[in-house]
């Protein structure tokens, strides 16, 4: 026998107890009302069966079949122990609403009990108060400890859904940043090695020397690349990497130089106080730049220049139209959009497109309160 078919065999049970016996013992009713009197007593508490699933009906019938008893108690014998089912009913009836339809169950229980109170002949209040009123205020109590528990449940599983969310999102993000850097480490290394490669071409036939030393700057763009990767790859794994700073944009604006771009760099205001992510942006604006004047301008004098006076740090890499012919390195798209997002989530907005006289990328970032120490230029 299963938890619910026990637990409805000792509800009839305990109804027999607490009417059907009691009554037998004193004397069944020979009447009809007599016998409407005492199935009503039975009535009122074989509706109990139903109270896990549908408790307000169960309130309601159960309640009504008290009336009834209550109204015809001169046509029958009222035993004690029904105070045990009014107690039993009352509960349910708190347990069955909540929100603003509690507080009229709780006037139609008042209701209740004073029209009882007036059928048994106004002499019955101090049982119908302790059979009722106590029962009433245990099942509110218990109704709102279930809603409590409900509403913390459903707090837990949307925290939990929540927060599936953000992880999924944190990786979508991780995911994002490490293509971004991997796209910028690469397709830098490799625009330089390409167009290394190509010049060492040329001039193997005519210049030896000069193929050599082409050849020994695609082996350091080489190494360079390998060494990005390297510190990426620790960076992913935890090992504490030491912060960058603008110095590297001078690193590769001379490796650039070294391959034969015409590139100069100068700096104004203050190198000093900048945070490492915004200095890591402002490294990758001009090495993205860098890229990009390899690809699609070769040849053509590329100009930077980094402002760090106030608090804000501008990056501006201007190039101008190409003289050569382009190597044909296509590029994957991402390189600027990924750029905007980076410098858009640091605070900043980056613009970049065609000027009168070439290519323009210019970003603004919060760069920190900066001294404002003038700082020599490099052509």
């Amino acid at each position: 026998m299963n938890a619910g078919r026990l637990e409805q065999a000792g509800i009839v049970a305990l109804v027999a107890a607490l009417v059907a016996l009691p009554t037998a013992i004193h004397g069944w009713p020979t009447t009809v009302i007599g016998n409407v009197f005492t199935g009503g007593l039975l009535a009122s508490g074989l509706t109990l069966l139903w109270w896990r699933t549908h408790p307000r009906a169960v309130a309601v019938v159960g309640a009504g079949f008290l009336l009834l008893t209550a109204v015809l108690s001169g046509y029958g014998w009222f035993p004690d122990t029904t105070f045990a089912i009014l107690a039993v009913v009352t509960l349910v009836a708190a347990l069955g609403w909540s929100g603003w339809a509690a507080w009229v169950a709780a006037g139609a229980f008042v209701v209740f009990l004073f029209t009882m109170w007036v059928a048994l002949g106004n002499n019955s209040e101090v049982p119908l108060v302790m059979f009722s009123v106590p029962s009433f205020l245990a099942g509110t109590v218990l109704r709102l400890h279930r809603e409590s528990a409900a509403e913390l449940t459903r707090r837990g599983r949307e925290l939990e859904e929540e927060r599936e969310l953000f992880a999924e999102l944190a990786v979508r993000h991780e995911r994002a940043r490490i293509a971004s850097e991997l796209h910028d480490i690469v397709g830098h290394a490799i625009s330089v090695m390409v167009i290394q490669a190509a010049a060492g071409q040329r001039l193997v036939g005519r210049d030896p020397v000069g193929a050599a030393q082409v050849f020994a700057g695609l082996a350091e763009s080489a190494r360079q690349g390998h060494e990005d990767l390297r510190r990426l790859v620790e960076l992913l794994g935890g090992t504490a990497v030491g912060g960058p700073d603008l110095s590297l944009i001078e690193e590769v604006v001379t490796r650039a130089a070294r391959s034969g771009l015409d590139v100069s760099c100068r700096f104004e205001g203050s190198r000093d106080g900048v945070p490492a992510p915004v200095a890591h942006a402002a490294f990758r604006v001009v090495q993205e730049s860098l890229t990009n004047a390899l690809r699609y301008a070769p040849g053509a004098a590329v100009r930077v220049v980094v402002n760090g006076a106030g608090r804000e740090l501008t990056v501006r890499v201007a190039n101008g139209h190409a003289v050569q012919q382009s190597p044909r390195l296509s590029g994957t798209g991402r390189g600027l959009a990924g750029l905007r997002e980076r410098v858009q989530e640091l605070g900043g907005q980056l613009v970049a497109g065609p000027v009168a006289d070439g290519w323009l990328v210019e970003a603004t970032m919060p760069g920190g309160d900066h001294q404002r120490v003038a700082l020599g230029g490099r052509g």
